[in-house]
């Protein structure tokens, strides 16, 4: 995983809070983020990760404190070009249904008055990147692409602009494992190859041991502990951490690469039945 430009902050949390009536989702936040970074936010169910993440691109307001983005104030900038700097992806994939999948990708750049040669250079290129070759994916309509293939290109579409960041929100929870699988190598890849910075909520620890440099462990509204993958498992802050990353256990498990050619070399029977068991399995957990 690359590592941060650390003497290059570029986000800071300093101080912040953010209150719903009488529940704190956030507590007293201080934290920085830096460029180049892929940076995980980890933690159960209401322990803050999300609105701290939404509080990067102003979708939330903090209660107390400040957020700065490249040192200014984020309260500071105007909002519509803030986010035009900032990729947002979510686990709820919302691609246009109406437009293809070159379409979809340049949306920002055009918006941002990018010139047609301009546009083509760079969807061409993200989706070679991603292993989608342009000739076949181009003129593609969303609900000709599986579920994973359209998060892949909710993905591109969110950094084609070429952002200062890109803050993804549980965005492979709602995947089956061998697409949330590719899809982890898809989003590490994009971060060795660009250089893009993430900040990513997860609450799969294995999830976030794998893919970030690294990690803050929240816990009711609290940012327990930040520190790299292996530093947390190997020091833990406290029982709470102690019990999240006691779960995760990367070195039996297997790696999405070695899930990613099992599957590839079944038969075609086999292919099936893989997909029918997750099918069932999805069904079951709605």
């Amino acid at each position: 995983m690359m590592q941060p430009e650390h003497n290059t902050p570029l986000i800071e949390f300093k101080n912040v809070s953010k209150r719903y009536d009488s529940h704190t989702a956030v507590n007293e936040l201080n934290l920085t983020i830096y460029q180049g970074e892929f940076f995980v936010l980890v933690g159960g169910s209401g322990s803050g990760k999300s609105t701290t993440l939404r509080m990067i691109n102003a979708l939330t307001e903090p209660t107390d404190g400040d957020v700065y983005f490249n040192g200014r104030r984020i309260k500071d900038y105007d909002i519509r070009g803030l986010r035009h700097r900032i990729g947002y992806v979510l686990q709820q994939i919302a691609l246009f249904p109406n437009m293809t999948v070159r379409q979809n990708i340049e949306l920002m750049p055009d918006i941002l008055g990018w010139d047609k040669p301009k546009r083509t250079s760079r969807v061409n290129e993200l989706l070679e990147l991603v292993g989608m070759p342009p000739e076949t994916y181009l003129n593609r309509y969303p609900h000709e692409l599986s579920g994973g293939e359209q998060q892949r290109i909710g993905i591109l579409r969110a950094i084609a602009a070429k952002p200062d960041i890109l803050l993804m929100d549980e965005p492979f929870s709602a995947l089956d494992p061998l697409a949330r699988a590719s899809l982890q190598e898809t989003v590490s890849l994009i971060h060795k190859k660009l250089g893009t910075t993430i900040v990513f909520v997860t609450h799969d620890m294995n999830e976030a041991a794998k893919l970030a440099c690294r990690i803050g462990v929240m816990h009711q509204g609290r940012l327990v502990q930040v520190d790299t993958p292996q530093d947390i498992q190997n020091h833990p802050a406290d029982d709470y951490v102690r019990s999240l990353f006691g779960a995760a256990q990367p070195e039996n498990t297997t790696s999405a690469d070695e899930v990613i050619n099992l599957y590839r070399r079944l038969d075609a029977d086999g292919k099936a039945r893989v997909r029918e068991h997750w099918a069932k399995e999805e069904n079951k957990e709605n």
